[in-house]
C-alpha cells in the first residue's frame, strides 16, 4: 500500500493512527460485535463514545464548565444561520470582519435575520491579510461580533484578536481548531465543521456560552436552537455517530501521542516555518498572504505564470503531492498542512519544489 501526501483542504487527511485503530475496531468495537457505524445512538455502548469525545475535547482544548459542547450537523455554513437566530436577539445587530469568502457568507446569510455590519474587510486587496479594524465603527451594542479565526482560502490568519468589549466574539474556526490552544474564554461562541482538522464530513461542533443559549428568534428551527441541542446533550435526533467516533480518536491521538495543543502548536509552526522560509527565498515560486497575516494551516502560492502554475500541480500530483491546486479565486497553488500533515510529508513537498524551481526556474 502506498499513501499520498494529501494537502487537501478538506476533507483532509487524518492521522494514520487513528485509520490504524478505525480499521481495527471496524467490524467489532471494543467486543460489541458491532460496527460504530451500526449500533443505536441511544446504546449504552454509543453513550461512553460521545460523552467520551465531548469530556476530551473539553480536556484538549480546556473548555470551562459554562460551555456547552454541542456535535451538530450542517457544515460550519449551518451556523452562519444558527449563530444570529439564537444570538441576535435583543439589539438584532452583529458586526462582521470580512476576511475571506467564509466570512462573507456568513455576513450575506446573517444579514437576512437582522442588521448586520461589515466593520472591516480586506476584498479590495484579494483577501490577503486581516483587515484592520476601526474601533468607531464598532457597535458596541451589538448582539455579537463574528470573524473567521483562520481563512482557509486565502492562507490568512487572526494573530490578534478584536478587543470586543462585552460584546460576545463569535468566530469561525473551522480550518484552525485543535492546531493550537485557543482561550475558549475570550468567545461567546466557537464553531467548526470537522472535515479539515477533526474528523471526516459529517460533524459541526459548537462551543457556546452557556448564558448565549436562551430563547432564540421566532421562527428557529428547532434544529437549529442551541438551547434544545444543548438540553438533549446533543442527541435530539441521530448524531453524526461515526465522525463523533472518529473526533474522539482524534483527540486522544493529540492528548496520549503529540502531548497536547501547545506540542502540537510547536510541530505545526515548524511545518509552517520550513515551507515559508522556502518560499520567501525563491525566484520563482512566491507566497500569497501577507507576512502580518500569514496562516500555519493553510499556505497558498504562486508562480506567477498560469501555465506554470499547471505544470507543478501535475508533476507535484504525479509525485505523490495531491491536492496541491489552489482556489479559483486566488489560483495558484495551496498546501493546506493540517494537524495530520507529518513534518517529512511538508520536507519532501519543499525538497520537490526546489528541484522543479530547479528544472524550471
Amino acid at each position: 500500500m502506498s499513501r499520498v501526501y494529501n494537502f487537501s483542504a478538506g476533507p483532509s487527511m487524518l492521522p494514520e493512527p487513528v485509520l490504524q485503530k478505525a480499521a481495527a475496531e471496524m467490524l467489532d468495537y471494543q467486543g460489541s460485535g458491532q460496527s460504530v457505524m451500526e449500533m443505536s445512538h441511544r446504546s449504552k455502548v454509543y453513550d461512553g463514545i460521545i460523552k467520551g469525545a465531548e469530556a476530551a475535547l473539553r480536556q484538549v482544548m480546556n473548555i470551562p464548565d459554562n460551555y456547552k459542547v454541542l456535535f451538530l450537523q450542517g457544515g460550519a455554513s449551518s451556523q452562519f444561520a444558527a449563530v444570529p437566530m439564537n444570538l441576535m436577539t435583543k439589539s438584532h445587530k452583529a458586526d462582521y470582519v470580512l476576511s475571506g469568502q467564509f466570512s462573507t457568507k456568513a455576513f450575506q446569510e446573517g444579514s437576512r435575520y437582522g442588521d448586520c455590519k461589515a466593520v472591516a474587510s480586506s476584498k479590495e486587496d484579494n483577501f490577503s491579510h486581516i483587515p484592520a479594524i476601526d474601533p468607531a465603527e464598532c457597535r458596541p451594542d451589538a448582539d455579537y461580533f463574528h470573524i473567521c479565526l483562520n481563512n482557509t482560502i486565502y492562507g490568512t490568519t487572526w494573530h490578534t484578536l478584536p478587543d470586543t468589549g462585552d460584546v460576545p466574539l463569535v468566530a469561525d474556526i473551522s480550518s484552525c481548531i485543535l492546531s493550537r490552544p485557543i482561550d475558549v474564554t475570550k468567545f461567546g461562541l466557537l464553531y467548526a465543521g470537522a472535515q479539515k482538522n477533526v474528523a471526516p464530513a459529517g460533524l459541526t461542533i459548537v462551543i457556546v456560552r452557556e448564558d448565549l443559549t436562551g430563547e432564540p428568534q421566532e421562527g428557529t428551527p428547532t434544529m437549529f436552537n442551541y438551547g434544545v441541542m444543548a438540553k438533549n446533550e446533543s442527541m435530539y435526533n441521530t448524531p453524526p455517530c461515526w465522525p463523533i467516533y472518529i473526533c474522539k480518536l482524534v483527540l486522544e491521538w493529540i492528548r496520549d501521542e503529540i502531548g497536547g495543543l501547545e506540542a502540537m502548536e510547536e510541530r505545526n509552526v515548524k511545518k509552517a516555518q520550513e515551507l515559508y522560509d522556502f518560499l520567501d527565498g525563491s525566484k520563482l515560486f512566491k507566497p500569497c498572504a501577507q507576512k502580518d497575516s500569514r496562516s500555519i494551516m493553510n499556505v497558498t502560492f504562486v508562480t506567477g505564470d498560469p501555465d506554470l502554475d499547471a505544470k507543478f500541480v501535475k508533476e507535484s500530483t504525479e509525485a505523490g503531492f495531491v491536492n496541491l491546486k489552489g482556489h479559483r479565486s486566488v489560483g495558484g497553488m495551496r498546501a493546506s498542512i493540517y494537524n495530520a500533515m507529518p513534518p517529512e510529508g511538508v520536507h519532501k513537498l519543499v525538497e520537490f519544489m526546489k528541484e522543479f524551481e530547479k528544472n524550471n526556474g
